[in-house]
């Protein structure tokens, strides 16, 4: 049996869970890549849709009682919240779009706000990680 020795650097949580959480902002990071250079899927949509995020989303779920209590927990708590405030957007946009006056308005203004604001959280969020802080707010 090992025994993990805390680094002091990473504020007592194991490594491995940071590891872990850099992970899991690869995966979205992934999903908005393809979401950026895809002609058909929006970035909110390869965020929400894409199998990365959709992976990376169930990983949060999976530990996210490893990391309760840390400040890592925060970033789970971001991760999660992003997903699902990206896809009720998505459905508010869909809405908006069965209306004829709201097809350009959720197209052109909805959707790539969403997309750039899904950037923000994850390019925020994992230069959080990478200072060894918690993120939110």
């Amino acid at each position: 049996m090992s025994n993990v020795v805390p680094n002091p650097e990473l504020g007592g949580v194991r490594p491995s869970l940071v590891q872990l959480t850099h992970l899991i902002y690869a995966l979205h990071a992934c999903a908005v890549f393809v979401g950026v250079t895809s002609s058909v899927v929006t970035v909110a949509g390869g965020f929400v849709f894409g199998l990365p995020s959709l992976i990376a989303v169930f990983l949060n779920y999976l530990k996210r009682s490893d990391v309760k209590g840390t400040w890592l927990e925060s970033h789970f708590t971001w991760q999660i919240r992003t997903f699902w405030f990206t896809l009720l957007w998505l459905v508010i946009a869909g809405l908006v779009m069965l209306t004829i006056i709201g097809i350009p308005f959720a197209a052109w203004v909805m959707i790539p706000v969403l997309g750039l604001w899904v950037g923000y959280r994850v390019v925020r969020g994992w230069l959080a990680l990478a200072g060894v802080r918690a993120v939110g707010g």
